[in-house]
C-alpha cells in the first residue's frame, strides 16, 4: 500500500516553495499524509493548495503534531464536528 491515512494527523509547515508557488505558500501550514515510499525517498505527502495529495522534498517543510489538547477536545461528545484538518496554534 503506497499511502494511508494517518491514524493521528500530522502537518508541515512550508518552508521553501521554490518552483512550486502556485502550490506551496511559505509559511502556510498543510496536512501530511502518510506514505512510507516516499519517505524512504526523502519526501513528503501533503495536501497542496490544488486540495490533491503530491510529494514534495521533506527539506520543504517543518513537520509538527496537531496539540494534545486539541485531540482530547475531539473527544468530547459535543465537539465530534472539529474537522480534521482544523489546526490551533497557542501563542
Amino acid at each position: 500500500m503506497r499511502k494511508k491515512e494517518n491514524q493521528f494527523p500530522q502537518f508541515g509547515r512550508c518552508l521553501n516553495n521554490e518552483g512550486y508557488a502556485a502550490s506551496l505558500e511559505i509559511g502556510k501550514v498543510y496536512r501530511v499524509i502518510q506514505d512510507d515510499e516516499a519517505a524512504s525517498h526523502g519526501y513528503i505527502r501533503v495536501i497542496d493548495e490544488s486540495g490533491e495529495d503530491y510529494a514534495y522534498t521533506a527539506n520543504r517543510f517543518h513537520l509538527i503534531q496537531r496539540p494534545a489538547p486539541v485531540e482530547r477536545l475531539r473527544s468530547i461528545p459535543n465537539h465530534t464536528s472539529i474537522p480534521d484538518n482544523t489546526i490551533y496554534l497557542t501563542l
